[in-house]
């Protein structure tokens, strides 16, 4: 797989490149040693898309999970409680991040749209005032690659345009949010080296 854009969500970029350079460059070697063209094993039953092979985003997810493993990335899980006191009881549940390294996050998300902005807005922030991480980092597909997933994945375009207009909290912490594609398609690929 291959980087095809990078936003920086509250300074995210500039301080993941100053504390977790070696981190960012180890997540970037596992991004493109992923091989997207053994995970296209999704046959699709969606009508507008019926028998077409799709990217299968639980594979993907999966492997992205089994590299970070393999490097040492750890799952970290945290238990939540509060108390309802309507119904005098207390919830007790769990948070749980992709991969963790150094106090940096990671989290992977090929599922559906509302959980991109609620890793960045609201887990990633619960994992920083736990003192487990510093900073994140969301890998999340280009709508070009989420055009070939099923309906509803989640995509670069959307979380860039919804943090961008939510503007940054005095709670949020620097996160970098990674466009990725199966491969860096004809468009991409021109406009990448007009900015060069």
């Amino acid at each position: 797989m291959e980087i095809i854009a990078e936003y920086s969500f509250n300074k995210g970029k500039e301080f993941i490149g100053k504390h977790h350079k070696s981190e960012l460059q180890e997540l970037k070697k596992i991004i493109a040693s992923v091989d997207a063209s053994r995970l296209k094993t999704k046959v699709s039953k969606e009508k507008t898309m019926s028998g077409q092979m799709l990217y299968n985003p639980k594979e993907m997810n999966k492997e992205f999970k089994r590299l970070l493993k393999e490097r040492e990335w750890e799952v970290k899980r945290i238990t939540v409680k509060t108390f309802v006191p309507e119904i005098g009881e207390e919830h007790t549940g769990f948070r749980e991040i992709d991969a963790v390294k150094n106090k940096l996050g990671v989290e992977v998300q090929f599922g559906k749209y509302a959980f991109m902005v609620y890793n960045v807005a609201a887990k990633m922030t619960i994992f920083n005032k736990q003192g487990i991480i510093d900073s994140g980092i969301e890998v999340v597909a280009m709508l070009s690659l989420a055009n070939e997933m099923s309906s509803g994945v989640s995509y670069f375009e959307q979380i860039k345009t919804d943090l961008e207009h939510r503007g940054v909290s005095n709670i949020d912490i620097p996160v970098l949010v990674l466009g990725v594609d199966v491969v860096k398609r004809p468009r991409q690929a021109q406009i990448t080296e007009r900015t060069r």
